[in-house]
């Protein structure tokens, strides 16, 4: 018999469905790792490398250590690996992470505050010059940075760090990194509130514990009470503004969800007044939320800004509320504009007890372990014991006495620290650049210092303020995009067609008055030698075309492409 033919099947083809694995949030039972980030911090926390740094590799040296350990852990406790020497900028996204690093590490000091004595700071000078080469970066947040750290002698910095009263905990790593101060609190005339008390609370409570030491990526934090908005809180994962709330007092404007980077975004108010007493229980219901609710999954939507970008900040505020503090936050008045566009603190200034404090500005923060220690020496021979770094890359000298500043003043200006430093020298940022960084694609350092010498030289006149922020791949650590002139580093082609250093450029940002980004020209870029002289022009242009009392940013905004050109 023949076999009956098959009805063709009307069926619907059954397709392959793949399980939706979340952002890997823990608060909604997402707990399996989804990248090797995650996977090497849930085998084993980042804090408990020290040991294995103390008892193992210190005595072992660079190549007993795990590579998990290297290029993840460590960084818990301030080390990052540094770029190997001779490695050009366009290799950085090619090569594999073992092929860029050096057998050496930059190690970040944490200064929680940018407070320092003259005794740290001695002590990080004599570290520099034993340990580093001479090497010291003062950071845009406030650190100070070691470069051609070896391991066998970290056991040892430590020592000294702690011996001193410092540390390297959690300065890197998904950690609560630094947390931000006004470089003049307790101290400035005009000061808000003193948000001292808090910052080391915070500290004492959180950091180095293991609450916090597991965050989706790293958290950032800024405190400050000063009128001037002195520690760039917009775009900070947290941060507390001095404001004076009409019925309660003095206390704090909370804002949540700033950053740069890739995809940048300025912090938003939630509305709500914090009193100083309340700060650290309300920085660990943020902080908290980023732990339980942050986006774990990919590594470029970790960050708060996200998760507030996502939900909103009504929900956000309610999430706090309801299931961290457990009580309703205080409605409070936002922070009142700064009067005044520079926020560094440079020059001679009254304190409220009638001493002065003095702001110098070393060429885009670089300086060395010998001048560290000179300036120890300087403050401490001046009758003070109290020095502060700030969030431009600058330092401060607290507790002068009148009779004493114009000596102070000499003796920085004879270290090349300038006390009334031209707008180039006082408003140049730069990131490490290429020389150390394993992420960079051009050298930023030198290149800034010899842009402030030249505009000095072609612009002897210009008297307003500027902010130039030049950084060395797009992930925005000298915070290019709210600077007046923002300098994106890339490789780009020279009038002969070929590949060399440069920059794409961002024009018009700011913080604090009217914070916002600025924009890019279409297809505007230079190279690294044609920099000056098209800041040059630009400024040129800006000073013809301004309006009376015009910033920079305001004149970007409006100008012509043609103008920015």
């Amino acid at each position: 018999m023949a076999a009956t033919p098959e009805k063709p099947s009307t069926a619907t083809p059954r397709r392959k469905v793949s399980r939706h694995r979340g952002e890997g949030q823990w608060a909604v039972g997402h707990f399996t790792p989804l990248n090797g980030n995650e996977q090497f911090k849930k085998d084993d926390d980042g804090l408990n490398v020290r040991t294995r740094i103390e008892t193992i590799y210190s005595k072992a040296g660079f190549d007993s250590i795990d590579p998990n350990d290297l290029r993840g852990r460590m960084r818990w406790w301030g080390l990052y690996t540094q770029r190997r020497p001779g490695i050009d900028g366009g290799k950085t996204a090619i090569l594999e992470p073992e092929e860029l690093d050096d057998k050496y590490f930059m190690l970040r000091v944490r200064i929680d505050g940018g407070r320092l004595t003259t005794e740290q700071l001695r002590t990080i000078g004599g570290i520099s010059q034993e340990f580093a080469r001479g090497t010291a970066d003062i950071t845009d947040r406030q650190n100070i940075q070691l470069h051609w750290i070896r391991i066998e002698d970290v056991p040892e910095i430590w020592r000294r760090l702690e011996g001193v009263g410092l540390s390297t905990t959690e300065a890197c790593g998904d950690t609560p990194r630094v947390i931000l101060g006004s470089p003049v609190a307790g101290v400035a005339e005009d000061e808000i509130i003193d948000g001292t008390w808090a910052i080391d609370e915070i500290n004492a409570r959180f950091i180095g514990t293991k609450e916090f030491s597991n965050l989706p990526r790293k958290f950032k934090t800024a405190i400050s009470g000063s009128p001037l908005l002195d520690v760039a809180h917009e775009i900070n994962d947290i941060a507390f503004v001095g404001v004076d709330h009409p019925e309660h007092g003095p206390g704090f404007d909370l804002w949540v969800g700033g950053g740069l980077s890739t995809n940048p975004k300025i912090g938003q108010r939630l509305g709500a007044w914090v009193p100083l007493d309340e700060v650290p229980d309300v920085w660990a219901g943020v902080i908290g939320i980023f732990r339980d609710y942050g986006y774990r999954r990919l590594r470029t939507r970790a960050r708060l800004k996200f998760l507030v970008a996502d939900w909103g900040t009504e929900k956000f505020r309610q999430i706090l509320q309801d299931e961290y503090l457990k009580r309703e936050l205080i409605d409070g008045p936002a922070p009142a504009q700064p009067v005044q566009q520079w926020r560094d603190h440079v020059g001679v200034h009254r304190q409220r007890d009638g001493r002065f404090y003095v702001g110098f500005a070393p060429r885009v923060g670089r300086v060395d372990g010998a001048t560290l220690t000179k300036i120890a020496e300087l403050v401490a021979a001046h009758g003070s014991d109290r020095l502060r770094t700030t969030v431009e890359q600058k330092m401060i000298v607290l507790d002068v006495a009148e009779d004493r500043v114009d000596s102070l003043v000499a003796g920085l200006e004879a270290l090349d620290l300038r006390v009334k430093p031209s707008p180039f020298r006082r408003g140049t940022m730069a990131c490490t650049g290429i020389e150390f960084c394993k992420l960079a694609i051009v050298e930023t350092k030198q290149r800034g210092a010899t842009l402030i010498e030249e505009l000095e030289r072609r612009l002897p006149d210009f008297d307003q303020p500027i902010t130039i922020n030049v950084n060395g791949c797009p992930n925005a650590c000298a915070r290019i995009q709210v600077a007046d002139i923002g300098l994106k580093g890339q490789l780009v082609l020279d009038k002969h067609g070929d590949q060399v250093e440069g920059f794409q450029v961002h024009l018009g940002g700011a913080l604090g008055l009217e914070a916002g980004f600025g924009r890019k020209v279409r297809g505007l870029k230079v190279t690294s030698e044609e920099l000056p002289e098209y800041v040059e022009r630009v400024l040129g242009r800006f000073q013809k075309e301004r309006e009376d009392g015009e910033r920079f940013a305001t004149w970007a905004a409006r100008a012509s492409e043609e103008a920015l050109s």
